[in-house]
């Protein structure tokens, strides 16, 4: 018998008992009443939709500043605190958990896109255990219906109440997180590896694309405003969005991170860099072929004649747009902004030839990529099956 089966069998030997969130404590929202400037030269810790989203166990030490005055009623976080991500573009990414897995000594803030829940009582809970429960497929499926919208999903507090989460003893609970956590360790130190090979290659990648895009010789340099047209797109029922294409949704739906799915109506037909222009991953672009759809979250991009359309996507790419994102809870590029941005304009051969050599180059690059993307998802994968099985208890009657 394995060590959790003889704790179990020692500590719980008809079951494990399993409890609503409602019976075991309650939710809280974020900071309220904050400006765009309230985040610049701030005074106290804040805490990211980035960073709950990122992180199993909340990052408690980020460089994340708000401004907070003497006299401001606002709740911090502490030891044991799960927190969730309020809203996402789908619900499979609603709800997604951090936990306070160390103890807070100064105030930590968390931004108004996220949430958290506090346990009632931390006696019977191992803030770890819950790091690893929380990202499990069973908690990720009962959370993900509370969520609920049109163009963006928001998760309901009322309905998170009713979730139901096994609550083993503590030396089970322990146990279960030594386990997981040398897992981690393992998957952690085998993809690093893997991680460093693929940086190494996009690092080669992006130097070369850079030196051909900055050989530019004497070409004149222009607003991308007077060189190019950009337009948001319009929004849509999530309803109207399959995970797969078929006959009845054949056009890719473009959201501000891209792909969001396939859809039986287009908007567009041709060749275009597409901005994300909504949340974390604001400013990545990508680039469309054939007819598609793009939302009011994704900024389609035409050149007025100037530009190679290719050409535009792999200056757009090299400009790291995401900088210019807004320091709100919920960051986003203003498309005027974008439009006020300068870029040198080469003649249109010049331009043909860096975006042969270019494209060349990124489909080697692409391969290499998919390869050991692969591997490091093998490596993820094969914890969240060992994850799974240790989370799954008999209940007790």
């Amino acid at each position: 018998m394995s060590k959790i089966g003889e704790l179990l069998q020692k500590y719980c030997p008809n079951g494990v008992e399993y409890k609503t969130l409602g019976e075991l404590g309650c939710f809280y929202g974020g900071i309220t009443g904050k400006s765009k400037e309230d985040f610049v030269d701030g005074n106290a810790t804040f805490i990211t939709y980035r960073n709950v989203y990122s992180n199993p166990a909340l990052d408690i030490f980020p460089a994340d500043k708000v401004k907070i005055g003497e006299s401001e009623n606002q709740r911090t976080l502490k030891y044991g605190d799960v927190i969730f991500t309020g809203s996402s573009e789908t619900p499979d990414e609603c709800g997604i958990s951090s936990v306070v897995t160390e103890e807070v000594n100064d105030d930590l803030y968390l931004n108004s896109f996220c949430f958290f829940f506090r346990f009632d009582d931390l006696s019977k809970i191992e803030p770890s255990f819950m790091k690893h429960l929380f990202r499990s497929n069973d908690l990720r499926y009962q959370i993900g219906k509370t969520a609920s919208g049109v163009t963006r999903y928001n998760v309901s507090k009322k309905l998170m109440a009713k979730v139901v989460i096994p609550v083993p003893p503590l030396e089970v609970q322990r146990e279960i997180v030594k386990i997981l956590d040398e897992f981690t360790l393992l998957t952690a130190e085998l993809s690093a590896g893997l991680s460093a090979e693929l940086k190494a290659r996009n690092k080669q990648y992006n130097y070369y694309r850079e030196l051909l895009l900055s050989d530019n010789g004497s070409a004149p340099v222009k607003r991308l405003g007077d060189t190019c047209r950009m337009k948001s797109g319009k929004a849509i029922k999530a309803s109207m969005l399959k995970s797969e294409v078929d006959e009845n949704h054949k056009y890719q739906c473009f959201g501000g991170n891209g792909i969001r799915g396939y859809i039986g109506i287009m908007s567009h037909s041709g060749e275009f860099p597409i901005i994300g222009r909504q949340g974390a991953l604001c400013g990545n672009v990508n680039y469309a072929r054939g007819k598609f759809y793009a939302t009011e979250h994704a900024v389609v991009v035409e050149s007025l004649g100037k530009y190679n359309q290719r050409y535009l996507y792999y200056l757009l790419t090299s400009m790291n747009l995401n900088q210019y994102k807004s320091q709100g809870a919920q960051p986003g590029l203003a498309v005027g902004n974008i439009e006020n941005l300068l870029a040198p304009v080469p003649t249109l051969e010049r331009q043909k030839q860096i975006v042969t050599c270019l494209d060349q180059f990124e489909s080697i690059s692409k391969d290499m990529n998919i390869r050991l993307t692969s591997e490091i998802d093998a490596r993820k994968k094969q914890y969240e099956y060992y994850r799974d099985k240790l989370l799954e208890f008999k209940e007790k009657i």
